[in-house]
C-alpha cells in the first residue's frame, strides 16, 4: 500500500496595517531599549476595524495563491485562536463563510501560543489516514483585544494570522514526526480569569479588569527554557538525528531571550532560528504559520532541507515537529 505523506503545499500570512512602536509603552514604565534587548521587539501590528476571522481568511486565501487548490477544494479548516470572534460559533465557521469554502468541515482549537503547531498535528492525521486531501490550518489572534494597556506586560503581543495548506502526497517529503505535551498544573501562569463558565462576565469582572490576560513572566521564561530544549532533544533522538541535521528552526516567538537560550541548550546556531518578533511581537497562534510563510518567501528553504518546528504556550502546552522539504 502506498504511503500517504502530509506536506506543505502553500503558505500565507496577513498582519493589519497599523503599527505600534515601543515608545508607546513609556506611559506604562517601559522603554524601547528594554523591550528590544529583552524581548527582541521593535513594533507590533494592531487590528483596527478587523476581527480575528478577517485576519484569518485573508491569510488563508494567500496560502492558496500559487497552488491548484481553490476554496471549494478544501476538506477541513482548522483555526487556532485564543481570541475568537465570538464564543459561538467557531471562528473557523466565520472563515469558511468568508472564503466560500462551504463543503469544508470547520472548527477551532485552543492551545494559545502552541495552537499553530497543535493544529498542524491534527491536520496531518486527517491527511495521512487518507480521510482528507486538503486541510487549511490557520493560526490567528488579535491579542490587542485582551491586553490591559495600563500594564507593563502589554508590550508582549501583536495581532496577525498565518495559514498553511497541508495536502496529500506520495512523494518522499512532508511531516516526519510530532511530539506534543501539556501540563495543566501551570494553567494559572498565563490566563484570562473571566468570561468563561467559571467566572462569567459581570459588571464586577469588567470593573476588576479580569477579561485581560494575566501573565507571570518569570514562570513563562523558566518553563519555556526548560521544556523546549527537552522536547527538541526528544524528537531528534527519536528520529536518530542531531542538531547538525537541522537546517532551519521555525519557532513560536515568545521572546528573543527564550529562543537564544533554547538554541544554546540544544546546540543549534542561532542564525538557523527564524524570527520576526522585531516586526510583529508575539502573535500567539499565528506565529509559526507567519514565520514559516516569511521564511518560504525569502527563498531560504530549499528541497531536502530539514525543518524543526517548536512552540510553548499557556496551559502549559508545548511541542515540536520535524518536516522534510
Amino acid at each position: 500500500m502506498t504511503k500517504i505523506n502530509a506536506y506543505i503545499k502553500g503558505t500565507g500570512s496577513y498582519v493589519p496595517p497599523k503599527i505600534l512602536k515601543n515608545d508607546f509603552f513609556e506611559a506604562v514604565g517601559s522603554s524601547d531599549e528594554w523591550i528590544f534587548k529583552n524581548l527582541g521587539i521593535r513594533e507590533r501590528r494592531i487590528a483596527v476595524g478587523e476581527v480575528t476571522s478577517d485576519l484569518a481568511y485573508k491569510a488563508g486565501l494567500r496560502a492558496l495563491e500559487g497552488t491548484d487548490v481553490k476554496p471549494e477544494d478544501l476538506n477541513l479548516i482548522i483555526v487556532a485562536t485564543s481570541t475568537p470572534d465570538r464564543q459561538a460559533p467557531s471562528t473557523a465557521c466565520f472563515v469558511q463563510e468568508k472564503m466560500g469554502a462551504f463543503q469544508a468541515v470547520a472548527f477551532d482549537i485552543s492551545a494559545v501560543c502552541s495552537g499553530g503547531l497543535y493544529g498542524i498535528t491534527i491536520a496531518c492525521q486527517f491527511v495521512q489516514t487518507g480521510l482528507y486531501k486538503n486541510v487549511l490550518v490557520i493560526g490567528a489572534d488579535t491579542f490587542s483585544t485582551i491586553t490591559d494597556w495600563e500594564r507593563k506586560d502589554s508590550v508582549f503581543f501583536g495581532d496577525g494570522a498565518g495559514a498553511i495548506l497541508i495536502s496529500a502526497t506520495t512523494e518522499d517529503k512532508g511531516f516526519m514526526d510530532f511530539k506534543l505535551h501539556a501540563d495543566g498544573r501551570g494553567k494559572m501562569h498565563f490566563n484570562i480569569p473571566a468570561g468563561g463558565s467559571e467566572i462569567p462576565a459581570s459588571e464586577e469582572t469588567l470593573k476588576n479588569r479580569q477579561h485581560y490576560f494575566q501573565m507571570n513572566g518569570k514562570e513563562v521564561y523558566e518553563t519555556a527554557t526548560k521544556v523546549l530544549p527537552e522536547v527538541i532533544t526528544e524528537i531528534l533522538e527519536a528520529n536518530q538525528l542531531t542538531s547538525d541535521n537541522v537546517d532551519w528552526v521555525i519557532p513560536h516567538q515568545p521572546s528573543i531571550r527564550i529562543l537564544q537560550e533554547t538554541a544554546r541548550k540544544v546546540n543549534i546556531p542561532f542564525e538557523k532560528v527564524m524570527t520576526n518578533m522585531d516586526k510583529y511581537a508575539n502573535t500567539s497562534g499565528g506565529t509559526i504559520p507567519i514565520v514559516l510563510d516569511e521564511t518560504y518567501r525569502s527563498g531560504k528553504i530549499q528541497p531536502g532541507n530539514l525543518l524543526l518546528f517548536a512552540a510553548v504556550g499557556s496551559g502549559w502546552t508545548w511541542g515540536t515537529a520535524l518536516y522534510k522539504v
